[in-house]
């Protein structure tokens, strides 16, 4: 069996850059999986990098107008 590293909450926030009450909701309504060692939750490697995976949004398509960026005009010619 492979040996992940566990990060507490605090460690995880720190690094998304998120509350740890974001951390512990996403624990509680079973986006992110955690174990409860002593006191506090960790959160092995594997379960972090899955549930930043399945939250991971589709890159966009090579001829896709950049966001923000104003449409084109009607017809897709320049003017």
């Amino acid at each position: 069996m492979a040996r992940d590293a566990y990060q507490t909450v605090k460690v995880v926030a720190d690094r998304l850059k998120v509350s740890e009450a974001t951390v512990r909701g996403w624990i509680r309504q079973g986006e992110l999986r955690a174990i409860v060692i002593g006191k506090g939750w960790r959160i092995a490697d594997a379960d972090l990098a899955a549930f930043l995976a399945s939250h991971a949004t589709r890159a966009r398509a090579p001829d896709a107008p950049e966001a923000g960026a104003p449409p084109g005009p009607p017809g897709g010619r320049d003017a």
